[in-house]
């Protein structure tokens, strides 16, 4: 005798912000589970921003509007009522945040615990630290299944919050397909021309926090000009944070202001031509969940410089070249051997495609299925 379709909810407020590792995440969850699952009903809650443009792609699949931002007070009030009102089987939280007081079956996915070892501004009221502990430990420890995109977060999820390593699943993420080599000249000269990019240069996208190390890749940029002669242009993507100071003032100190292109946000569209006009692409952060930028730009042809530390050694294998980040003068070292090697400069690029092909988000969406299937047996 078949079995009944079940209903499913997906958490999917931060569909629409595609600048973060979450919002990316939830796009390519909802494409491929919902092109993947033939059987079950799904609901997707969203918030008013994107409810309307969110065109459902089948009759089994319902959208909920939901006004709970992410980590307030409405998240932990509001949010368990509207999902209770749904009667779902699984509610699947793409982020640590679930409501504490919804007590129904559901699995979480966990991008990294960065704000345990990096707690940032928003972090210095005491309230705010054991709040988020709270939520993060209720999360965990109620899930049927944790996801954890890496090894290395789901290792730093078993330490840190005591989790059995059979609770959680490890399943990468994925490269988009607009990240690829790109031939159109005259593309490639109107971006130099948009952000007045005159030189070579290395390229930074991310947000401006404390734990991506944005002061050391200056103090290593500085290193690389004045005394590795080297003349190159940094270009740091990415909106810039008042909270976090650092790189503003370690380009002041170094007389290095001129030599920075501070782009502000890059869209999606722009992004993939920064990776392919790039010379190199540099990750300098303490902490990264997974590291995709790595990724993207290795499809891009341009190769990768990056930090030695958490999940980019696993996620970029032996496609990227390593340092210290404690160490600018290591990471100045490694940019400038990368940049006038070219032997090693073409290895990489090749080594970087075979890297990419590792990693699928239609992948992704299967085993995300699989999980999704085995607890609601």
């Amino acid at each position: 005798m078949p079995t009944k379709p079940k209903t499913i909810g997906i958490d999917a407020r931060m569909y629409g912000y595609a600048q973060t590792g979450i919002g990316n995440y939830i796009r390519h969850l909802l494409k491929y589970v919902f092109e993947l699952d033939k059987k079950n009903n799904y609901v997707i809650f969203l918030m008013p921003e994107e409810f309307d443009n969110f065109k459902l792609p089948s009759e089994r699949i319902k959208k909920v509007k939901v006004s709970a931002k992410w980590y307030g007070w409405k998240e932990q009030l509001l949010l368990p009522f509207q999902l209770y009102k749904k009667k779902l089987d699984l509610m699947h939280f793409t982020h640590f945040n679930s409501p504490i007081l919804y007590l129904k079956k559901i699995i979480v996915t966990i991008h990294d615990v960065t704000p345990f070892f990096f707690p940032g501004h928003k972090m210095k009221s005491i309230i705010r630290r054991v709040g988020f502990r709270t939520v993060f430990f209720s999360s965990v420890k109620k899930a049927s299944k944790v996801i954890a995109v890496s090894k290395n977060t789901k290792n730093d999820i078993v330490d840190y919050f005591k989790i059995k390593e059979n609770k959680i699943n490890v399943i990468y993420e994925g490269v988009d397909g607009q990240f690829k080599i790109i031939n159109d000249n005259q593309k490639i000269i109107g971006i130099k021309k948009k952000y007045n990019i005159t030189k070579p240069f290395i390229f930074y996208t991310g947000v401006w926090r404390n734990h991506k190390n944005l002061a050391g890749l200056i103090k290593a940029f500085g290193i690389l000009r004045n005394k590795y002669k080297l003349d190159y242009q940094l270009v740091l993507g990415g909106k810039e944070d008042l909270y976090y100071p650092e790189a503003k003032e370690a380009w002041k100190k170094l007389g290095l202001e001129n030599k920075i292109i501070r782009t502000g946000f890059i869209n999606q569209e722009d992004l993939p031509l920064f990776y392919n006009t790039a010379e190199l692409f540099i990750i300098p952060s303490f902490y990264e969940g997974f590291g995709l930028i790595g990724l993207e730009s290795m499809a891009c042809g341009t190769p990768v410089v990056s930090s030695n530390t958490t999940s980019l050694p696993e996620v970029l294998g032996d496609a990227a070249i390593y340092f210290n980040p404690n160490s600018p003068e290591e990471m100045a070292e490694k940019i400038k051997l990368v940049l006038t090697d070219k032997k090693l400069y073409n290895e990489l690029r090749e080594k970087g495609f075979k890297q990419v092909g590792k990693y699928s988000w239609e992948q992704m969406g299967i085993e995300t299925l699989k999980i999704y299937n085995n607890i609601l047996k």
